[in-house]
């Protein structure tokens, strides 16, 4: 997999991933709204490092996105880090409708986007960054952890499909748990908080070995076992932030 292209590679996971394979010599596209933090990654290899503006809240970014396919010159590795996260307890509309525009129809305009192109030239690796929020409903945060579970059952449902077309299409679902990223902050009221640049070390290592579902850490593996037995009756009644 030598090409790759990088959506929400402007700061968080995205940016310390392109940072990895920028080191271990890939070609890159790198797409995000705001395109001078993707000038800065260009400037560590310029020859190998395309950058082009996407909005995946855009009815236009999938041409957008074959565009950057062109730049790059194919794509054997679509990751897929964008995505916006907020707690919110008073349930404001406008934070609830801006998640799932972001979280579930920008994810599935982009995901199906890079599934057809791949479908029509001989495959690739899809790899998306979901969530360990989308194991439960989190009553601190519904619309983003409604969204990440969203995102698990949608790249279940396509590798399914890849396998009943016979397509050469195959799946990597990354859900770390939580992450000092822009998106969350170095928050101390989080536990476990997780490192970038280890989380992204981890994710590009999930990706070479083709892991199809990659929770990270160990400890958070660990926790999303358990969150999964608990029962409904007992799971509302416990403050999960």
């Amino acid at each position: 997999m030598q090409k790759v292209i990088i959506i929400g590679a402007s700061s968080g996971l995205g940016k310390e991933v392109a940072k990895l394979l920028i080191a271990d010599g890939y070609t890159l596209g790198l797409a995000a709204r705001r395109t001078q933090p993707l000038e800065d990654l260009k400037a560590l290899a310029p020859e190998r490092v395309m950058v082009h503006a996407i909005d995946v809240t855009s009815d236009d970014a999938p041409q957008e996105l074959e565009h950057l396919i062109d730049m790059v010159g194919g794509i054997d590795l679509f990751i897929y880090t964008a995505g916006v996260g907020f707690q919110n307890m008073e349930l404001e509309p406008d934070i609830e409708l801006k998640t799932v525009n972001t979280n579930a129809l920008g994810f599935t305009r982009m995901i199906g986007a890079a599934y057809r192109y791949m479908a029509e030239h001989g495959g690739g690796h899809i790899a998306a960054i979901s969530s360990i929020a989308g194991t439960k409903g989190l009553g601190a945060a519904p619309s983003y952890s409604a969204t990440k579970a969203m995102q698990n059952t949608y790249l279940q449902a396509l590798e399914q499909q890849a396998h009943m077309r016979n397509l050469n299409i195959t799946f990597t679902d990354l859900r770390p748990g939580f992450v000092a990223t822009p998106l969350l902050g170095d928050n101390p009221q989080y536990p476990m908080l997780l490192k970038t640049e280890r989380v992204a070390k981890e994710i590009v290592t999930a990706i070479k070995h083709h892991r199809h579902v990659w929770v990270i850490d160990w400890r958070w593996r660990i926790a999303t076992a358990l969150w999964r037995r608990i029962p409904r009756c007992l799971w509302r009644h416990l403050k999960v932030k």
